[in-house]
């Protein structure tokens, strides 16, 4: 499996836990009565927490290509997403996830930029309520969108986000896949008057239709956050003295 290299252009934090899963994996605090689960999201530290509710395997029990793609996207981007971790308890379901991933996000053709399926993920995600996703990519889309806020309008309220009209009729079919609604010709249509084509709707709804499965995998393994996704493309990044 080839290397997802153009996921992970971003900056070279340090990674803060080990992929055994022994350390902690992000701090959080139980928020009491009105959490929905054992744990909230509260900023100040109180008890670590595991980032699954399911084991994360050593790495030295791990397949070798599932290590060498883990330990290359840590390279590159300076941390392991979670999402790697918690996919490596089913080390075939990994493999398949991953590369479906690669092929819908990482297509060269189509009207759908890397920018736009970022703002899919975020809006499906927001609607289906899965903090690790619309976390981590809102960062992503901060970063290959280069616009520091419209991820944040989108998961508060798409309706009232700072769209342009090619955005929001984009979204607008992505949030009918997701809900989902009956997608009718006029669906088609109104995407159409933007320069969409009956590909790149086919290319929204399978990226909406991925990541709402991808949602549900978040939901079912209580998936946590890196802390890292947090900062990621709201502040410029600071040049190594190599640099200078």
């Amino acid at each position: 499996m080839r290397l997802l290299s153009s996921l992970w252009k971003i900056s070279r934090t340090p990674l803060l836990t080990n992929l055994s899963g022994n350390a902690s994996h992000g701090i959080w605090r139980s928020t009491g009565a009105i959490s929905l689960g054992r744990y909230g999201y509260g900023t100040q530290p109180e008890e670590p927490r595991p980032i699954s509710r399911y084991p994360i395997p050593y790495k030295k029990d791990l397949p070798y290509d599932i290590v060498e793609l883990m330990e290359e996207v840590e390279k590159k981007g300076g941390f392991l997403p979670n999402v790697f971790r918690v996919m490596s308890h089913r080390p075939n379901e990994f493999r398949a996830f991953f590369t479906y991933y690669e092929v819908l996000m990482n297509k060269e053709s189509g009207n759908v930029s890397k920018a736009d399926k970022e703002l899919i993920i975020v809006a499906t995600s927001a609607n289906n309520k899965c903090p690790y996703c619309v976390t981590a990519h809102s960062a992503l889309h901060r970063i290959y969108s280069k616009k520091k806020t419209l991820a944040d309008q989108v998961v508060v309220n798409p309706e009232l986000a700072d769209l342009s009209p090619r955005d929001r009729a984009m979204l607008e079919f992505a949030l009918a896949v997701a809900k989902p609604e009956n997608i009718t010709e006029e669906h088609f249509s109104k995407l159409e008057k933007h320069g969409f084509d009956r590909e790149d709707a086919w290319d929204i709804a399978m990226v909406t239709a991925f990541f709402a499965m991808a949602n549900r995998i978040a939901h079912l393994t209580d998936m946590r956050p890196n802390e890292e996704f947090y900062s990621l493309g709201r502040f410029p990044r600071e040049r190594s003295e190599e640099s200078k």
